[in-house]
């Protein structure tokens, strides 16, 4: 595979992609090739001149995920695409678009508006039209006897759309995005408990059994919740005064139901929330940029307003005092810049 097209990340299943890396007078036909051999076959048709394309996506055991920015477009499982064999079901959802997209399925038409989804099984006849100058799509490629068992009525969900307002989607399209901008390969339980979490979301999303649904809030729901409310811990860890109902207010959710999110993982959100702040600063001792701002202003503005106790607990962290290591910084930045003249 051509290494401009397609570029592997460190995780491992995931690829890059561009059409612009194509020969223009090819682009639909490679395009289609790549995505035939990484997730699934799809007859493809360009409703503009200026075709364009790319994105991310993974390719786990028994899921596929692609996420995409595309120009005008159809995708279609036609009569010859369905001789693959392939019956797995995506779940597409339209993350960002200026229109909706109608669907054809079996006969029938409907319309995926902006920020929702729609379930296609691809042993049926199909076909999606991105009809905005750019869309941005999310689509899961789900296996059709993992699905099965989670859901409440399986033969139900053929060409069902999925509304925007649905808090499981919306979940689920945030657990998958942190998965596919992740930059560090995970183990094999972690990526099997990715794999779980998501078929856990999707089920939720279309109507999960009352047993699956009680598996899955307990499970990929909790962990779903849990990396969005630290992700929104991360975008702010510098504020005074963060607490749990600051941000159970921002996440709809009692305080209580933060607090034993974090206690299942055997931690406190205050833990948390004063880990991140240390991790912050520490980054920021550590840029040649910041060289000259103090580590008590350094300390306020990652959060802690007594020094004494940033600096005991940032020797605790990280086994050396917040002089130390802007100190062990500055000499390795000098060390790099001594040896930068002497090859010049």
């Amino acid at each position: 595979m051509d290494q401009q097209i397609i570029k592997r990340g460190n995780i491992e299943g995931i690829f890059r992609f561009s059409t612009d890396a194509f020969p223009e007078r090819d682009r639909v036909t490679k395009w289609r090739e790549t995505l035939e051999r990484q997730i699934v076959g799809l007859d493809q048709t360009a409703l503009t001149e200026n075709m364009r394309i790319d994105g991310v996506g993974m390719a786990l055991p028994g899921l596929g995920l692609v996420q995409t920015n595309v120009t005008p477009f159809r995708y279609a499982r036609t009569r010859e695409m369905l001789r693959d064999g392939n019956d797995n079901i995506r779940l597409v959802i339209l993350k960002h678009a200026a229109s909706s997209a109608p669907v054809a399925h079996l006969g029938r038409d409907l319309t995926v508006e902006p920020g929702s989804a729609v379930v296609l099984p691809n042993c049926d006849l199909n076909t999606i039209t991105f009809t905005a100058p750019r869309t941005q799509m999310l689509s899961l490629n789900l296996t059709r006897k993992n699905l099965r068992a989670l859901l409440r009525d399986f033969d139900a969900i053929p060409a069902r759309t999925i509304p925007s307002q649905n808090d499981a989607l919306r979940l689920l399209v945030r657990y998958t995005e942190a998965l596919l901008a992740e930059s560090a390969p995970p183990t094999p339980e972690l990526r099997q408990l990715a794999i779980v979490h998501i078929y856990d979301l999707a089920a939720l999303a279309m109507g999960a059994t009352r047993d699956a649904s009680e598996i899955s809030s307990n499970r990929g729901l909790r962990a779903a919740r849990l990396r969005e409310i630290k992700s929104n811990i991360a975008a702010t860890p510098w504020l005074q005064g963060l607490s749990v109902d600051e941000i159970a207010i921002r996440q709809g959710v009692t305080p209580r139901y933060v607090q034993m999110l974090f206690e299942h993982e055997g931690t406190t959100f205050t833990e948390f929330v004063r880990q991140t702040r240390l991790d912050r600063a520490h980054r920021m001792l550590v840029d040649p940029r910041l060289a000259d701002r103090s580590i008590s202003a350094i300390a306020f503005d990652v959060g802690f307003g007594d020094l004494s106790y940033f600096n005991r607990e940032f020797r605790r962290r990280f086994g050396q005092t917040p002089s130390d290591v802007r100190a062990e910084a500055n000499r390795a930045s000098i060390a790099s810049n001594d040896a930068g003249s002497f090859l010049t």
